[in-house]
């Protein structure tokens, strides 16, 4: 398992979300602009981890799907912590607790675990399979 590797994966799709996120808000396309933008993030988080997924396992074959998606999780929950909460949420009137507390949130972490454990079953576990 190369962590430093998983965790830079997580930034890329942390930094891709973030940026869709703030500007799928500003598109004035439905009256309630935040459920607009989780619902852009919901829909692009899939592919973003799929490609996250191809980027780490170029190198690294060994790791499991779900140990990874935890990891790029973990860091992209974590510079949420450090950046998106206080420079995006809480001038608006949120706060931690709204943003880790939210549905949303949740369903988009689901999102990140389950998209690299089918990578891990579709493209990774059959290629380890062959070489037994």
């Amino acid at each position: 398992m190369n962590t430093t590797r998983a965790l830079l994966t997580g930034t890329l799709v942390w930094i891709f979300g973030v940026t869709a996120f703030t500007a799928l808000y500003e598109l004035p396309l439905m009256e309630n602009r935040y459920a607009q933008a989780n619902i852009g993030l919901a829909l692009l988080v899939p592919p973003l981890v799929w490609f996250a997924s191809q980027i780490y396992y170029r190198k690294v074959k060994s790791t499991h799907g779900l140990k990874l998606g935890l990891l790029m999780l973990l860091a992209s929950a974590t510079l949420d912590a450090l950046f998106t909460v206080p420079l995006l949420i809480i001038p608006f009137g949120g706060s931690y607790t709204s943003f880790f507390g939210s549905l949303d949130f949740w369903l988009i972490a689901f999102e990140f675990l389950l998209v690299s454990l089918i990578y891990w079953y579709i493209k990774v576990r059959p290629e380890q399979q062959q070489s037994i």
